[in-house]
C-alpha cells in the first residue's frame, strides 16, 4: 500500500512535447517538390554523418591586424562589471518567511469559506503564486476566481486579465471583443451578473442576432397604430407640441409619476400637464410613453436611449434606467465608444454602461495603457472616487491595472498612481501588504528612497516581513549601512534562515563574511542568481576569467535569464570569446529582445552587430548544419542562438518562430516561448499553419479542448505533421487510456507520413516510441528510439535505455544513459535516469550529480530521501529501512525552502504520518492540494489522517 502512495514519483511523461530544437522543413509540404525535398534531406544527412559540424574557435578567427585597444574600445566601451556595483533586485511580489505554511492555512481558508467570497480567496492565492515560477499556476487560480464571481464587476476585471494572460493583443487580425466562445471570457457574459459556477466552461450563448435587430418582428409604428387614441387619457405637454399618453402606463414608471397622476397633486386632476420647464426633449418624451407602454428601447436611436437615461434617473424610473443601461452597454464595441460613452455612464450612476467601457479598455491592454484617454479614469483620485460611485472602483481593478503598468515600465508616473489607488483599495492585510510594497519597490526603483522606505515601512508594520528588505537598502542607500546589516541580522536571528536573508545580509558586510553569507544564501537557494553573479565578478576582477564564466555557467544551467547571460557574455568579451559571447547575446535577445546591456546603456541588437565581425559568418546553410550539431549535442541555450541568427536573416518565417518557442519552452522561459509562439502564428502564410500555432497558444494557456479544435480544423484543410502532432499530443495529455493510446498512435504514425525535417520527426518517434512503452509493445517502441537516434534525435537514449530496463537488460539502459550523458551539454536528467540503471552507490553519485547540475530537478531528492535504488521495494528504502525519518524529512525540507513541490509536499506529508506527526501531515497536504486541489493520493492521505485527528 506505501508502494502506490509513491507510484507517481517515478513515473514517466507519456509524451514529451517537442520543446528542443527544431529545424526548418527540409521536406517541401506540397506535393510537386517532394523528390527535392527528400534529395536535400539525405545529402544533409549524409553530409552530417560524415562531417559533423563543431563550433570554429574564435582564437583562430580573429583578424590578427585588429588591435586589442580598439577592440577592447568597441566592445566594452562601458569597462567591466564592478562588483561593488551589484545588487540582487527587490521582488516586487509577496514573500513568506514560512512559504509551505502559508500555502496550508490559504487552502484552509478556501475550503472554510462561503461559496460568494471565493473569488477574493482565489484572489489573494492569484498574489501569492505571481512570486512563483510556473505560470499555470496562477492562470489557474484566475480562471476559478472567475468561476466564483457573482457582480459584474468582478467578471468584466477578471475576464479581461485572462484574455491579457494570452497576451492576444500581439495577434494580427484579432479584435479585442472577440468572443473566446466560452462563458469563462465572454465579453457578452461578463455583462450578465449572477453565481453560476457550474457554467463557466460551457459554450457561451451569444446573440443569434445582428446587433440593433430586435428578437421579435416589430414595429414603432405597428405599435403606435395598435393602440388606439381613446385609451390615451392625458398629454404632456413641450411648447407647442403635445403628447398623448396613457396615465396608468406613465404611473407605472416610477413612484414619482405615481404620485403625481394618482395622488394629492393637482396634476393628477389634469388632462395636459406642462413638462416644458423640465428639460426633456420631444423625441425623449414620445419614447417614455412609447416605453411605457411596449418596455423595450432597443428600437430607438441611441441619442434618444441617453435622453431616457438622464430622464430615467431624474424620475426615478428604475426599470426603465435599467432597460436603457443594458442596451447602452451592448453598443460598446470599440475604444471610441467607450470613451464617448463612459462619461455618460458616471454621470448617470449606469453600472453597466460603465462595465461594458471599461471592459474594452481593460481588454485594449497593455495598448490602452498608453493612451493618456483612457488613464485618466483610472489613475486619479478623482477617478477612482468617479468610478467608486459606479461601483467600479476595487482592488481588483488596480491589482489587474497595476501588475500590467509594472511590467510595461516599473519607474513611470502611471505606475506610481495606479500603485496609490490600489493601496486606498486595500483593505484586508495582504492587499495592504501587497499594495504598500510594491509602491516601496517603485520608489526605489525611481531612487526617491525616503518615500520608499516609508512604503516599506506600510507594509512590514502590515505583516510584510520580506519588506524588511526594502527598509534596510533604503537605509543603506540613505547612509545607514550599520542599521541596515543590525536588521537583516535580527530577522536571521527571528526566522528560521531563507536563502534572501542571507543574499540580503551580505550586501552589508565585507570580506570573509560577506563570502560566508552568499555560500549560506546559495546553500539554502540555489536558485537565487545574486550570489553567482557576484562571485563571478568578483572572480574576473582577480583576473580569474575562466573561473568567473564556469561560476555564472552554474546558474544558467539550470535557470536561464537575461541578466546572467548579459554577465556570461560580458566576461567572454573579456576574454576575447567573442564566439560564446555572440551566442549568449543571441540567446539573451529572444528572452527580452529590447535587452539594455551594460547597466542599460547599449541595446543588444548593437552588440551582436559589433560583434559580428569578429566572428565567422555563416550563411543560411551553414546555420542549418549548426542547428544540427547543437540539436545532436542538447545544447539547447546554443541552438537559440543559432535560430535567432537564422531568423535575423529571415524574420518571416514562421517555423523558425515556432522553433524558437519551444526551445524556450524547453529552457523554461514560458513568457518568451508564448511571445515567439504568437510571432509564429502572426508570420503563418496559411489557414492550417496558422491554426496550429493558434491551437499551441491555446493548449499551452490550458485550453486543451479548443486546442485539439483546432488541430482537427487544420487537417481539415490540409494534413501536415505540425496538426497531427498536436492533435495528437494535446490527445495524449487529457487522458491515455487503451483505447486513446491506440488513436495517439494512430495520430503519430500520421503525422511521420507527412513531409517534416528529421529533427522533427525525430521528436514525433520519441513520442511514439514512449507511446508504445506503455502499450507494453517494446519492440516496436525500440525500433522508434532507434530511427529517432539514426536522425541524430539523441535524447532517444532515454527512451531505449527504458525499453532495455523493461526487458531486464540492465546493463544495457545504463550504457545507453552513459551514452546521452557523454553527447548531452545539458544532462541533469540523464546522470538522473541513468540513477535508476545503477546499484545504490552509483545511484547516489548520479543523483548527487543531477543535483549539482540543476537543484530544481525534485526526484534526486525523493530519492534520497525515500524510494529504493531496486524501484521494487517499499517506498521508504532508503532511510526509512534505518529508521531515519527525521533525515528523510531533512532532505525534503531542503528541497521545498525553494521549490514548492506536489511530490515532495506530499511524500513529507507520508513521512510525517508514519511518526504520527499528524499535525505536519495535515499541513504538508493542505499546502500540496494549494497546488494542486485534486491530487487524489493527497486527498486521501488528507482525508485519512483528519478522521484519525477526529476519533482522537
Amino acid at each position: 500500500m506505501q508502494r502506490n502512495k509513491f507510484t507517481t514519483m517515478r513515473s514517466l511523461k507519456v509524451l514529451d512535447r517537442c520543446k528542443g530544437a527544431q529545424v526548418y522543413a527540409l521536406h517541401t509540404t506540397g506535393g510537386g517538390g517532394g523528390d527535392v525535398g527528400d534529395k536535400l534531406y539525405h545529402q544533409l544527412q549524409d553530409h552530417l554523418s560524415v562531417n559533423p559540424v563543431r563550433p570554429i574557435s574564435m582564437h583562430n578567427y580573429q583578424s590578427s591586424n585588429v588591435p586589442l585597444a580598439y577592440v577592447n574600445e568597441t566592445l566594452l566601451p562601458y569597462g567591466l562589471p564592478v562588483s561593488d556595483l551589484l545588487e540582487p533586485q527587490i521582488e516586487s511580489c509577496l514573500k513568506f518567511v514560512d512559504f509551505i505554511g502559508t500555502l496550508a492555512d490559504l487552502y484552509r481558508r478556501i475550503e472554510n469559506c462561503p461559496q460568494f467570497e471565493k473569488t477574493g480567496m482565489y484572489l489573494e492565492q492569484c498574489a501569492i503564486f505571481k512570486g512563483l515560477s510556473d505560470p499555470k499556476l496562477f492562470r489557474r487560480t484566475l480562471r476559478a476566481a472567475r468561476q466564483h464571481t457573482v457582480d459584474v464587476h468582478s467578471k468584466v476585471v477578471l475576464a479581461a486579465w485572462l484574455r491579457y494572460e494570452r497576451r492576444e493583443d500581439e495577434l494580427r487580425g484579432t479584435n479585442s471583443m472577440n468572443c473566446c466562445g466560452r462563458n469563462i471570457e465572454c465579453p457578452k457574459a461578463t455583462l450578465v451578473p449572477g453565481y453560476n459556477p457550474e457554467f463557466i466552461y460551457d459554450p457561451c450563448v451569444c446573440s443569434k442576432n445582428p446587433r440593433g435587430e430586435s428578437v421579435d418582428d416589430y414595429s414603432i409604428e405597428d405599435v403606435e397604430c395598435s393602440t388606439s387614441d381613446e385609451y390615451r387619457d392625458m398629454s404632456f405637454c413641450i411648447g407647442d407640441n403635445e403628447i398623448r399618453c396613457i396615465r396608468y402606463c406613465i404611473a407605472s414608471l416610477s413612484t414619482p409619476f405615481r404620485t403625481m397622476l394618482y395622488g394629492g397633486f393637482r396634476e393628477s386632476r389634469k388632462e395636459k400637464i406642462n413638462f416644458t420647464q423640465n428639460g426633456i426633449s420631444i423625441e425623449c418624451m414620445k419614447a417614455a410613453e412609447l416605453y411605457s407602454r411596449i418596455r423595450r428601447v432597443d428600437s430607438f436611436d441611441p441619442r434618444i436611449i441617453l435622453e431616457l437615461l438622464t430622464f430615467s434617473n431624474r424620475f426615478c424610473c428604475d426599470d426603465l434606467k435599467s432597460a436603457c443601461d443594458s442596451y447602452l452597454a451592448s453598443l460598446v464595441n470599440d475604444v471610441e465608444n467607450a470613451l464617448l460613452l463612459i462619461e455618460y455612464g458616471l454621470e448617470e450612476n449606469a453600472y453597466l454602461l460603465v462595465a461594458a467601457c471599461l471592459q474594452v479598455f481593460l481588454r485594449e491592454l497593455p495598448n490602452s495603457m498608453h493612451s493618456p484617454n483612457v488613464m485618466k479614469y483610472f489613475c486619479s483620485p478623482e477617478a477612482k472616487e468617479r468610478l467608486a460611485l459606479v461601483g467600479h472602483a476595487s482592488f481588483l481593478l488596480y491589482f489587474f491595472l497595476s501588475q500590467i503598468a509594472m511590467e510595461e515600465d516599473m519607474k513611470a508616473n502611471t505606475t506610481v498612481m495606479l500603485l496609490e489607488r490600489l493601496a486606498d483599495c486595500a483593505t484586508e492585510s495582504w492587499q495592504k501588504q501587497l499594495a504598500y510594497h510594491q509602491l516601496g519597490v517603485a520608489m526605489y526603483e525611481r531612487k526617491e528612497y525616503k518615500d520608499a522606505q516609508s512604503w516599506f515601512e506600510e507594509a512590514y508594520e502590515s505583516g510584510h516581513i520580506y519588506s524588511k528588505v526594502g527598509i534596510a537598502r533604503t537605509k543603506c542607500k540613505r547612509g545607514h549601512k550599520y542599521s541596515a546589516y543590525k536588521m537583516i541580522n535580527s530577522l536571521i536571528s527571528e526566522y528560521k534562515p531563507v536563502g534572501w536573508m542571507h543574499q540580503e545580509r551580505s550586501l552589508y558586510c565585507d570580506g570573509k563574511e560577506k563570502m560566508s553569507d552568499l555560500e549560506m544564501a546559495t546553500e539554502l537557494d540555489p536558485t537565487l542568481c545574486f550570489p553567482y553573479k557576484y562571485r563571478a565578478v568578483l572572480l574576473l576582477e582577480t583576473n580569474k576569467i575562466g573561473a568567473a564564466i564556469s561560476e555564472i555557467s552554474k546558474i544558467i544551467s539550470f535557470k536561464v535569464s537575461p541578466d546572467c547571460l548579459e554577465l556570461r557574455a560580458w566576461i567572454s568579451i573579456a576574454m576575447e570569446d567573442y564566439e560564446r559571447a555572440l551566442r549568449d547575446v543571441r540567446a539573451l535577445l529572444t528572452l527580452e529582445p529590447n535587452y539594455m546591456m551594460f547597466h542599460g546603456k547599449m541595446h543588444c541588437d548593437h552588440l551582436v552587430e559589433l560583434l559580428r565581425p569578429f566572428v565567422q559568418q555563416w550563411s543560411q546553410a551553414d546555420c542549418w548544419m549548426q542547428l544540427y550539431d547543437r540539436w545532436s549535442s542538447v545544447d539547447d541555450l546554443g541552438s537559440l542562438a543559432v535560430v535567432h541568427h537564422m531568423l535575423a536573416n529571415d524574420p518571416g518565417k514562421s517555423l523558425l518562430w515556432f522553433r524558437q518557442s519551444l526551445l524556450l519552452l524547453r529552457l523554461n522561459c514560458q513568457k518568451a516561448a508564448m511571445r515567439s509562439l504568437r510571432l509564429a502564428r502572426n508570420h503563418s502564410t496559411s489557414d492550417h499553419e496558422r491554426l496550429v500555432y493558434e491551437g499551441w497558444i491555446l493548449y499551452d494557456t490550458g485550453h486543451c479542448e479548443e486546442a485539439l479544435a483546432k488541430a482537427e480544423e487544420s487537417i481539415s484543410i490540409q494534413r501536415s505533421f505540425e496538426a497531427f502532432f498536436l492533435k495528437a499530443y494535446a490527445l495524449a495529455d487529457t487522458s491515455l487510456d487503451q483505447e486513446s493510446s491506440a488513436y495517439v498512435i494512430q495520430l503519430l504514425l500520421d503525422a511521420l507520413r507527412c513531409p517534416s525535417d528529421g529533427l522533427r520527426k525525430g521528436q514525433a518517434l520519441n513520442n511514439l516510441g514512449s507511446v508504445y512503452v506503455d502499450c507494453e509493445k517494446l519492440d516496436l517502441a525500440a525500433d522508434c528510439y532507434m530511427n529517432a537516434l539514426n536522425i541524430k534525435h539523441t535524447r532517444a537514449h532515454q527512451g531505449l535505455a527504458r525499453v532495455f530496463h523493461l526487458k531486464n537488460q540492465r546493463k544495457a539502459a545504463y550504457d545507453e544513459m552513459t551514452k546521452l550523458i557523454e553527447k548531452a551539454r545539458n544532462n541533469a536528467s540523464a546522470y538522473e535516469k541513468r540513477s535508476e540503471y545503477s546499484d545504490r552507490d552509483m545511484a547516489k553519485s548520479d543523483l548527487a550529480m543531477a543535483t549539482q547540475l540543476d537543484p530544481l530537478r525534485t526526484y534526486p531528492y525523493r530519492y534520497r530521501a525515500a524510494v529504493g535504488p531496486e524501484h521494487e521495494v517499499s517506498a521508504f528504502a532508503v532511510l526509512m529501512d534505518d529508521h531515519k525519518e527525521n533525515e528523510a524529512i531533512a532532505e525534503l525540507t531542503r528541497a521545498l525552502a525553494f521549490k514548492p513541490d506536489l511530490q515532495l509536499l506530499h511524500l513529507r506529508a507520508a513521512f510525517h504520518d508514519s511518526m504520527g506527526d499528524y499535525a505536519s501531515t495535515v499541513r504538508d497536504c493542505e499546502a500540496a492540494l494549494c497546488l494542486e486541489p485534486n491530487h487524489a493520493d493527497t486527498l486521501e492521505l488528507y482525508n485519512k489522517v483528519r478522521e484519525l485527528v477526529k476519533e482522537q
